[in-house]
């Protein structure tokens, strides 16, 4: 057990450390990761987890709520991650958007539509989703003139790993359509399940059996075949939510996942 704690540990700090030391080989680029996916999932949750963990303090910037069947999130709304005791940010930046309600074609294809304006860039910092209509070129929240840094650099899909087997047909459909649309604009994709202790009593008693959870795995596949993510690009996570305290496996797996997204990055 000792020798497991210490492996956790160096894998922990070496991650931690690979995550702090990322630079975009192009000067000045901050990379953009673009969250979505259907409400409840958890990336608000992700989001402070990430930049707790990274930090090392306790973060709940990112507003999350337990609310069943609406999203709490309904602003688009960009989060940094500053650097210790500097008035500096590292060059990974998160966007949290409006959880996906699949309850009407109409809101599906809404939906559709703002994430892809949002991965074009053309969607500002604090507009309001609605789910019944697109955001216009009048809105003032509209970008018509992208730069790079405004652009998505990667799409990171979010499921709650205890929904995946009871995600409607038309959840599926947009999800693929929206990796669909991040395909046509050279948009790398990789997904994360949360909440995965809910799933398996092994993960909740010891997060280090996400490594030999048979459930788990099962239900990877299916959310794999289901929306057409490969296996090597879906991250097992727990987030942080009720822990008062940091624990390593959570961070590690936590790190873990930010590090193979930003190996999706690729040379950018």
């Amino acid at each position: 057990m000792e020798g497991n704690k210490l492996e956790v540990s160096i894998n922990k700090q070496s991650d931690l450390q690979y995550v702090k030391d990322y630079r975009p080989q192009t000067e000045g680029l901050q990379h953009r990761i673009l969250l979505h996916g259907p409400v409840g999932a958890g990336k608000s949750s992700f989001i402070n987890s990430v930049q707790s963990v990274v930090k090392g303090t306790t973060s709940k910037k990112a507003g999350a709520a337990n609310i069943s069947g609406s999203s709490y999130t309904r602003k688009y709304t960009t989060y940094r991650i500053q650097k210790d005791g500097q008035n500096t940010f590292h060059p990974l930046v998160l966007n949290d958007t409006m959880g996906l309600e699949c309850n009407s074609n109409r809101r599906k294809k809404v939906y559709v539509k703002d994430i892809k304006q949002a991965m074009k860039g053309r969607v500002r910092d604090g507009y309001t989703f609605n789910p019944e209509c697109k955001i216009s070129k009048e809105d003032p929240k509209y970008n018509p003139d992208p730069t790079a840094n405004d652009k998505v650099h990667i799409l990171l899909c979010v499921v709650d790993a205890s929904a995946v087997s009871q995600m409607s047909p038309k959840a599926i459909e947009t999800l693929q359509d929206i990796r669909e649309e991040a395909s046509d604009l050279d948009i790398p994709q990789v997904a994360i399940l949360t909440k995965i202790d809910l799933i398996c009593p092994e993960i909740k008693k010891d997060v280090k059996n996400v490594y030999r959870s048979k459930i788990l795995k099962k239900r990877m596949e299916e959310f794999s075949a289901a929306v057409g993510y490969p296996m090597n690009s879906i991250f097992p996570v727990k987030n942080y939510h009720e822990e008062i305290n940091f624990n390593s496996d959570i961070d590690s797996l936590i790190l873990s996942s930010l590090r193979d997204i930003i190996d999706n990055l690729g040379s950018s």
